[in-house]
């Protein structure tokens, strides 16, 4: 359809370059800074003393901080660099408001900074990539509202009639993250650094990974395929490849994607309709992916040898096939008898950092060097630099992943592993631990050398920046015109022709008329981003898991939730699972299958998803109450090859009772069914259970005067796990086979 402009004279348009240049400088700065927690995590797998003994800079509080900082503060603010100055060009406006503009930049820094702080702290809910307190959530929440009125007013002023791809990409991923962040983070406060999630057992277990895989999903992947969709072409200075793959790859990737969060869960109590619909759905995204990864590299026909000489192409090519093997990996784990081998192991360690050094980083990286020239007006200081951070974070990635996909294979084998009698062959845990400890070495070089890179990226762009001054960073400008207002029946007659018959380009043209329409391109986008949740999770919800006649499931008492509660601070999720899946091997090594009702009261789920250590869910009354107070001072003293850090400040930080019965209470309104009586006389029944604890520990091992102590609340919480499940009704060995 040809558009008139309403005027032949053409205005001057200035973009606001100062806010792409402030998110790319904060994605420089939290990327190392999340790099660096990620190396120093890595080296305490190899080495337990690099936890220092220090309780904010243990494995399980260094680690949330780690998955934190590379989500929300590198890849986010990647993403809003790359969105603000490529939404500004291809709508030919700036930003509809620089103050909201600024508020956002500001504001999504402070949230960083409060994360970084609070999470060696312990404050925490306890549950993956989402572990902020619901402070600091609200304030995600305000910031995330803010941007996305910037953008959709920003859309509503724009000079360009037609919403390029990029743009797609862009809409579907904040209003994604909008939808998931306030579903997942739905909770009841107890004290400004602590609260309960509304959702229990195995219905917060669906709603955290469909938040989980999808925030992957909308923060990891449509936004830098909109990145790729506007910075390829331009680096290569090619049209993409496919206009109609474009609308395929976009609408089936956001209907489809949003399906796919129950992979996460095989084997496990949620039900078998939505471990299987997760699998369908988790296997079409393969062709949508694909689709994707195949416009992007068939843009460079013709260039490609402008790929050998430029580094941004490099790293843009390398990222793009970075994202269809991981593409390709993720369908294939999903696939229930692969999931069985790779679960809770080093494998899907592997497969997430292909995907977040390989796509999320170079696409970055490319962005960055593309960026300089165009923000800074200065051409990039050294090109041989930038080809030996290419080369260097390259080998990197891949003695990355290659040793963790060995030792994720060997983790799985050695666990399943057993002999003609039916025994296992490997029953101690700690056996595999030992054999992939050369892998773990690997990893960490690996990282090393990839964070060289990006130190060599660092010095890039301060030498290619030195000596700009304030003054010469003027925002770019150019000259645009408004387009005139077409009514919509005028566009829809174009779809046809004189005969009333579609033209042989009918589709395409639907979809050019919908983008003509940001309002209801984001409706429609947004209700194909709805649909996979209401099925999957309403179900989930109006059903509620229920004992069977002869087990009675009881609320933690006060003492046991307290444990719990330090459980989460530590961060034990991380190492530990608490799941036995219902696999004749693990029946061996843990106990029965866990079920869904033996978690109706748990606020929030502490499923795990990787057993750096072993299960956990049937440890109560495994070991003796001395054994887990041992373990704790000093892991070694009963497991010689443990990675398990010491937690000597349990023995002596005394136990804060003060909110305790704030923290019936709120379970109670949550359906926990907590008394009356419970919660009146909860400190004294928990000084009572306390002090008789502590009572065996000075009889058995001569431990004096720690019914006050935490380490006292957290033993008696492992105690009590899995005990629900002793009955005739539970599924013995093998029966589940």
């Amino acid at each position: 359809m040809k558009i008139e402009n309403s005027s032949a004279a053409l205005e001057t348009v200035k973009f606001d370059d100062w806010i792409a240049r402030a998110f790319l400088w904060a994605t420089m700065i939290w990327g190392l800074v999340g790099m660096l927690v990620g190396l120093l995590i890595a080296t305490q797998l190899i080495d337990w003393r690099l936890n220092f003994d220090l309780p904010w800079l243990t494995f399980g509080r260094l680690r949330p901080l780690h998955t934190n900082a590379v989500i929300f503060a590198f890849a986010a603010n990647s993403f809003f660099a790359a969105c603000y100055y490529s939404t500004q060009r291809l709508l030919k406006t700036r930003m509809y408001s620089d103050l909201m503009s600024r508020i956002h930049f500001w504001g999504w820094q402070l949230i960083i900074v409060a994360a970084a702080i609070s999470f060696p702290i312990g404050w925490t809910q306890g549950r993956e990539y989402a572990e902020l307190i619901w402070p600091i959530d609200m304030a995600v929440t305000i910031i995330w509202v803010i941007f996305t009125v910037n953008f959709l007013l920003t859309l509503w002023i724009r000079r360009e009639k037609h919403i390029y791809v990029a743009i797609w990409f862009y809409i579907a991923s904040i209003l994604a993250i909008a939808m998931l962040h306030v579903v997942n983070n739905i909770q009841l406060p107890v004290s400004w650094t602590l609260s309960y999630s509304v959702y229990a057992g195995a219905q917060d277990a669906l709603v955290q990974w469909w938040y989980g895989h999808n925030a992957v999903g909308f923060l990891l992947t449509t936004p830098f395929l909109g990145m790729m969709y506007y910075f390829l072409p331009k680096a290569a200075d090619r049209p993409i490849f496919s206009y109609r793959l474009s609308i395929i790859h976009f609408w089936a990737l956001v209907f489809i994607y949003i399906w796919a969060g129950p992979h996460h869960l095989y084997y496990s109590a949620l039900p078998e309709w939505l471990q299987s619909l997760g699998m369908v759905f988790s296997i079409m995204l393969w062709a949508p992916s694909w689709g994707g990864m195949l416009n992007g590299l068939y843009t460079l026909r013709g260039a490609w040898h402008k790929v050998r000489e430029e580094p941004i192409l490099k790293f843009f090519v390398a990222a793009v096939t970075a994202y269809g093997m991981s593409t390709f990996e993720g369908p294939l784990l999903s696939i229930k008898a692969v999931n069985k081998i790779s679960h809770f192991t080093d494998w899907t360690i592997a497969h997430v950092h292909v995907g977040a050094l390989g796509w999320v980083g170079f696409m970055t990286f490319g962005m960055i060097y593309y960026l300089i020239p165009k923000l800074w007006k200065r051409p990039i200081y050294s090109r041989s630099l930038a080809n030996a951070h290419f080369w260097i974070g390259l080998i990197g990635i891949l003695l990355y992943a290659v040793p963790l996909w060995i030792a994720g294979v060997t983790q799985a084998l050695m666990w399943l592993a057993m002999d003609d009698q039916g025994a296992l062959v490997y029953p101690d845990f700690m056996e595999t631990v030992k054999s992939i400890m050369p892998m773990y070495y690997l990893r960490a070089i690996g990282g090393s050398l990839f964070i060289i890179g990006v130190l060599i990226m660092l010095y890039n762009f301060l030498r290619s920046i030195a000596g700009v001054k304030c003054s010469e960073l003027v925002d770019t400008e150019i000259k645009a015109a408004h387009f005139s207002t077409v009514k919509p029946e005028d566009q829809i007659s174009e779809l046809f022709d004189k005969e009333g018959k579609p033209k042989a380009s009918f589709w395409k043209q639907v979809h050019r008329l919908i983008e003509g329409w940001p309002l209801v391109f984001s409706a429609i986008a947004l209700m194909a981003l709805m649909v996979g949740g209401l099925v999957q999770i309403v179900p989930m919800i109006l059903v509620q898991a229920s004992a069977p006649k002869d087990i009675i499931v009881r609320p933690y008492t006060g003492l046991e939730l307290l444990g719990r509660d330090i459980y989460i601070r530590e961060g034990c999720y991380n190492c530990h699972s608490q799941q036995v899946r219902p696999i004749l091997e693990e029946a061996k090594r843990y106990g029965p299958a866990s079920k869904a009702y033996e978690y109706m009261y748990d606020h929030p789920f502490q499923w795990g998803s990787k057993r750096t250590g072993p299960d956990l869910h049937r440890v109560g009354g495994k070991y003796p109450d001395l054994w887990h107070y041992r373990h704790l001072e000093d892991p070694r003293s009963v497991s010689a090859n443990s990675l398990m850090p010491p937690y000597p400040w349990l023995l002596t930080a005394n136990l804060d009772i003060s909110n305790l019965e704030t923290r019936l209470k709120v379970l109670k309104k949550l359906g926990v069914p907590y008394r009356d009586q419970d919660i009146e006389f909860a400190k004294e029944d928990l000084e009572k259970q306390a002090l008789e604890f502590s009572g065996r520990l000075n009889k058995d091992g001569g431990v004096k005067n720690s019914e006050k102590k935490e380490i006292v609340a957290l033993i008696v919480y492992l105690q009590r796990l899995g005990k629900d499940a002793q009955s005739d009704s539970v599924l013995k060995l093998g029966e589940s086979q």
